[in-house]
Order: structure tokens, then C-alpha cells, then sequence
């Protein structure tokens, strides 16, 4: 896989799958627990909706950037990447400012969509999904540049197939997770691989011609660090390290991961209730008679 950046698509997979799963899971389980099983198809098709979404949406980014001549697909994809940067640094910090009250917010959204009517209910959940899968979309597009399609697919097929798999565990109860250990930790090599999508996207300008210095190198540590080995490879792959990076891309690495992984670690939240992230659904709150469709249901 060129670049080897199959680990990096696969952390992209894992993490954005599992924030995906994970509401997918709170809107199952609060129709399950409130005698509201006949919802599921309408939150089912929601779901599905927001798959296909996200899926053409990451084949309309390739089908446009290889229908581009040099220059303008260049540009294209640092637009691309730069895109994706905002959106995995938005992303690492709504979730670690979100994830205490992600729960009873979809629960009220969907209460709400209930008593409007399937449609509401189908709307409610591609809206809860959709987010999520055209970040994906995006970050893996951005990830992926020049990397054989193949194993990228493979890769990020993998990652969502964990995620999906975690989040039936915890909704089963047969797996507890730290989820704010783990996205803590995910956050901080989404970090890393933002900045390399940073700087590939500075060489994507450099090579438009749009910024100059594609010959200014800020330093050749090729004789020290191999990269035709393994470990360079890998480095390249999850964080975009090279060893002969032009000073604009040094400048663009640096001056996003350093400054974004001090607030992200400094800034985290340090409260009890911070620290007990719940790993499994909450119980939800029971739905009135009216938006169940006519009888009183109580949660199982």
C-alpha cells in the first residue's frame, strides 16, 4: 500500500465508526427499552440512507480529482485536505466537549420525531449518522492521495467493521470501554494524522504552483532515516513524516500539531463526571403514551 497509511485509514475507520455506532446504538436502544420496536425500521433506513450518502460522497471526491488535469487536481486535493483538517479538529473537540450529553440530546430528538411520524423518525436518524459518515468520506479522501484503492478500502472497511463490532459488545454488556480514555487517545493521533493531512496539502500547493518553495527543504535527514525501511514507511503513512519535507510543510506540520495537541490535552475536561464516560447506554426516558401510538409504554 503506497505510503502505508493503512494503519492511519484504519484509526479513521475505528474512531468515526464508533462515534457513528455508538448513536446508532443510543436511538436502538432507547425504541428497545421503550416497547418502540416498530420504530427500527424507519431508524434502520435513516441509517442506511446516511451510508449511501457517505459512500457517494467519498466517490464523487475520487471520480472529480481524477477527472482533473495536473494543476487544478493538485488544488483540488489540498482544498481537500485542508477541509478535512478542520473538520477532524472540529470533530476531536465537539466529542470531548459533547459526549456527557450526546446521549440525552438523541433521545430528545428522537422522543420529538416520534410523535411526528415515521418520516420524522427516518429524518432524525440520517441527520444523527450523516454527519459522521461525510467526515469520513472526507478524512479518508484526504488520507488516501495517491494510495493504492484498493487497500484503502480495505482498511477503512476494517476499521468501521471493529467499530461495529465494539458497539454491539457494549450494547450487549458483554464489553465495557473507557470511551473518554479512548477518544482521548484516538483524538491524539487523529491529531498527528491531521497534521500530516496538513502538510500533504501544502505539498499539494506547492505543487500548483499556488506556494513557492517546492525545492526548499527544511532539512534531509535521508542518510539517518531510510525510506525505503518499514519504520519510515509507517511514519509516512500515519503521520505524513518524511525525512526531506520542504520548509512551508515543516512550518504547516508544526504549527498545527503542536498548538492543537497542547489545548486538546491541557483543555480536556477533568470533572468526576468526565471521568466516568459511560460505556454502555443509559437508560432512556420513557416515552408518553401519545408518541408511542396510543397505549402507555414503559422502558423493559
Amino acid at each position: 500500500m503506497n505510503g502505508n497509511v493503512f494503519l492511519a485509514t484504519y484509526l479513521i475507520g475505528l474512531r468515526e465508526g464508533l462515534e457513528a455506532t455508538l448513536v446508532v446504538t443510543i436511538l436502538v436502544a432507547f425504541l428497545v427499552k421503550s416497547d418502540l420496536r416498530t420504530r427500527l425500521p424507519y431508524v434502520w433506513s435513516g441509517v442506511g440512507v446516511a451510508a449511501a450518502l457517505s459512500v457517494g460522497f467519498a466517490a464523487l471526491l475520487q471520480f472529480t480529482s481524477a477527472n482533473l488535469e495536473f494543476k487544478r487536481q493538485e488544488l483540488f486535493e489540498a482544498i481537500t485536505s485542508i477541509v478535512a483538517v478542520v473538520f477532524v479538529t472540529w470533530m476531536i473537540f465537539w466529542m470531548r466537549r459533547a459526549a456527557r450529553s450526546i446521549a440525552g440530546d438523541l433521545r430528545t430528538k428522537l422522543s420529538a420525531a416520534i410523535q411526528l411520524g415515521p418520516l420524522a423518525v427516518v429524518v432524525t436518524a440520517f441527520l444523527a449518522v450523516a454527519r459522521e459518515g461525510l467526515e469520513t468520506a472526507l478524512i479518508f479522501f484526504a488520507t488516501v492521495q495517491g494510495a493504492a484503492s484498493t487497500w484503502s478500502v480495505v482498511a477503512i472497511v476494517s476499521g468501521i467493521a471493529t467499530s461495529v463490532l465494539l458497539g454491539f459488545l457494549m450494547y450487549r454488556s458483554a464489553l465495557k470501554i473507557n470511551l473518554t480514555r479512548f477518544f482521548t487517545w484516538t483524538g491524539v493521533l487523529l491529531v498527528l494524522v491531521a497534521a500530516g493531512i496538513l502538510k500533504y496539502g501544502v505539498h499539494d500547493l506547492l505543487e500548483a504552483g499556488i506556494l513557492p518553495g517546492l525545492n526548499d527543504y527544511a532539512f534531509d535527514i535521508t542518510g539517518a532515516l531510510d525510506p525505503t525501511t518499514w519504520y519510515a514507511e509507517l511514519l509516512r503513512g500515519m503521520f505524513n513524516i518524511t525525512p526531506a519535507p520542504t520548509v512551508l510543510e515543516t512550518i504547516a506540520w508544526v504549527g498545527y500539531a503542536v498548538p492543537v495537541l497542547v489545548l486538546f490535552l491541557v483543555g480536556r475536561p477533568s470533572s468526576p463526571a468526565a471521568k466516568t464516560t459511560p460505556s454502555t447506554v443509559a437508560e432512556p426516558t420513557p416515552v408518553s403514551g401519545d408518541a408511542a401510538g396510543g397505549s402507555s409504554h414503559q422502558p423493559a
